[in-house]
């Protein structure tokens, strides 16, 4: 099995990541100030260069304002599509 940052499914997770931080009408920079991060922190995840860890994207989504559980359920569904 190949490492997760090289599988599609990480592309989709960072794809949704980034929409749902558009949709939130947010910066990287506000969604790094948001989660007391530095300003890059959200630049390395949206291009992979930083992973989250299940407690860090938790944090995230209630910054993005988005459920955790809605966030996986939908990327299952884009998952499924392919």
């Amino acid at each position: 099995m190949s490492m997760t940052i090289y599988r599609h499914e990480h592309d989709v997770l960072l794809s949704l990541l980034k929409k749902h931080r558009k949709e939130a009408g947010l910066t990287q920079v506000e969604c790094s100030k948001a989660l007391e991060r530095p300003q890059s922190f959200m630049s390395d995840v949206e291009t992979g260069s930083r992973r989250l860890d299940i407690v860090q994207l938790r944090d995230l989504c209630k910054v993005l304002g988005i459920g955790l559980q809605d966030l996986i359920a939908e990327f299952e569904r884009l998952l499924e599509k392919r």
